[in-house]
């Protein structure tokens, strides 16, 4: 009995420990409920819920002054992965993460980008910033102090671009894990970057979506899903 009973204690000893998730990793959870904007905040001239949808939309009688954010108030991200559904008509958007929130609803820092062209999306973009810092297609590196280097081609940028839906979702993923960035869409790798400018990279900050200023424009996004990473 007693050699039963040990038996049965170091299995369920096992179990719990092949069943406990690694230390920092958590599990994916839902950023938006789908019915409102609970836990985002943003101007509501320019942002709601449309068809199950984060809805960012400028018109010729009511544009945008200035870029424009709807800010997650979860808290900071530092490594994650940030999976999203998006959908644009016209204009420019983006994926802010690890950024910084200046007030007014207005960020700066590492961007996802998106625009109706397909000229930019997939990059990687630094609002207010150093600007581009990875096209499409490019796998990058960033020394201390200097501009972004290619250390290799992903692919061809117009032909990573012909994968892209044009006014219908596409699915987005962004992986940030230390200085190691990359953006997938529709399961394909667009942009990969490592930041080894410590003074300029940013390990953690809010993440948020772009409404940008200029012609009118419509953006949705819908299950937006955050893990994040063990470090």
């Amino acid at each position: 009995m007693r050699y039963t009973l040990l038996c049965l204690g170091l299995i369920a000893t096992i179990v719990l420990f092949l069943g406990a998730a690694p230390a920092g990793e958590g599990e994916s959870k839902d950023l938006f409920n789908g019915k409102d904007l609970s836990g985002w905040e943003g101007d509501e001239k320019f942002w709601s819920v449309e068809d199950g949808a984060i809805t960012g939309r400028t018109t010729p009688e009511n544009p945008a002054k200035y870029n424009t954010f709807l800010i997650w108030k979860g808290g900071n991200v530092g490594d994650f992965e940030l999976r999203l559904k998006y959908k644009m008509v016209g204009g420019n958007s983006g994926v802010q993460y690890r950024s910084k929130d200046w007030g007014k609803h207005v960020v700066s820092g590492y961007q996802a980008d998106i625009d109706d062209g397909g000229q930019f999306t997939g990059i990687l973009y630094e609002e207010k910033g150093r600007g581009i810092l990875a096209k499409r297609g490019e796998q990058v590196v960033i020394p201390a102090g200097g501009k972004p280097k290619v250390v290799a081609k992903l692919g061809d940028e117009k032909e990573l671009g012909a994968g892209m839906k044009k006014g219908d979702w596409n699915e987005y993923v962004i992986r940030a894990h230390g200085n190691h960035l990359i953006h997938e869409i529709n399961g394909v790798k667009m942009s990969e970057t490592t930041d080894e400018d410590a003074e300029k990279g940013a390990k953690e900050g809010v993440l948020a979506l772009q409404l940008h200023t200029g012609n009118p424009m419509t953006v949705q996004f819908k299950d937006i899903q955050l893990k994040t990473i063990a470090k």
